[in-house]
């Protein structure tokens, strides 16, 4: 019976998280698809164009998947610690903590919100990629893990912000002034064996790379690192925040008054 009430108060979580952003899908997921449409035109056709092929693929294709994943981090990213700031801000994240729900299933609600959007968000873009050019599947179960497995330590991450923010200023440091570089840096764009050699120790420090690459791998079969170590590195990562954002919620870090 305990299980059965767990059940309903996840699922009935992750709906209302689901329905938040499909209710405004003109702001959730028709600006990635518009975004990604002027990096495809600009990035893909007008500059791509004049570029030599990357790992033997035209810069279009090798951009796609960075594209796809940078869609997928931002808005799993930005889904959980906007719902998890609400819900301090209008004070019903304490009726949620004070409730017989575990803390593990409130996580387990937000994070599986995020994922659905970053996910959500990531078919669009590769939706909106096929228009400019076919990318195909190289593997398919590595694909859809670094997908799934970079949705969940994103949407780890939000609600971490989420609980420490104090205020909405707070919640768009982290995506301007950490995520934004290192997603950029993360080989989005290009690969680090265009860089000089001291640069392209320092990229392999970049999570995100690993990330990108290890998705990269998944659609073109070809990559910057191992697809091994991308998948051990995201993994450990979400690992830690998942430790971490329990123990905040256990501890109700500027969530309980």
């Amino acid at each position: 019976m305990e299980k059965r009430k767990k059940i309903i108060a996840f699922n009935t979580l992750l709906r209302k998280e689901i329905r938040r952003f499909m209710r405004i899908w003109i702001q959730t997921l028709l600006p990635p698809a518009i975004t990604t449409v002027l990096y495809f035109v600009i990035f893909g056709k007008l500059i791509g164009s004049q570029l030599r092929n990357i790992d033997g693929y035209p810069y279009i294709d090798y951009i796609v998947p960075g594209l796809i994943l940078m869609a997928v981090i931002t808005n799993s990213y930005a889904n959980v610690v906007s719902s998890l700031f609400g819900a301090k801000f209008q004070r019903n994240i304490e009726e949620m903590l004070i409730s017989p729900m575990p803390n593990y299933v409130i996580l387990a609600g937000f994070v599986a919100g995020g994922v659905a959007r970053g996910l959500a968000v990531g078919v669009v873009v590769y939706a909106v990629s096929l228009f400019f050019t076919v990318t195909p599947f190289a593997n398919v179960p590595l694909a859809l893990a670094m997908m799934t497995l970079t949705a969940v330590l994103f949407s780890l991450a939000g609600l971490i912000n989420g609980v420490y923010a104090r205020n909405f200023d707070d919640t768009a440091f982290v995506p301007t002034f950490v995520l934004a570089p290192l997603t950029y840096l993360g080989g989005v764009f290009y690969s680090i064996d265009m860089l000089p050699a001291g640069w392209r120790e320092m990229s392999l420090l970049n999570p995100i790379l690993h990330m990108m690459n290890g998705f990269r791998h998944g659609l073109l079969g070809v990559s910057d690192v191992s697809p091994g170590v991308a998948l051990l590195v995201t993994s450990a990562i979400a690992l830690v925040l998942l430790i971490t954002a329990l123990q905040l919620l256990h501890r109700g870090v500027r969530i309980k008054s």
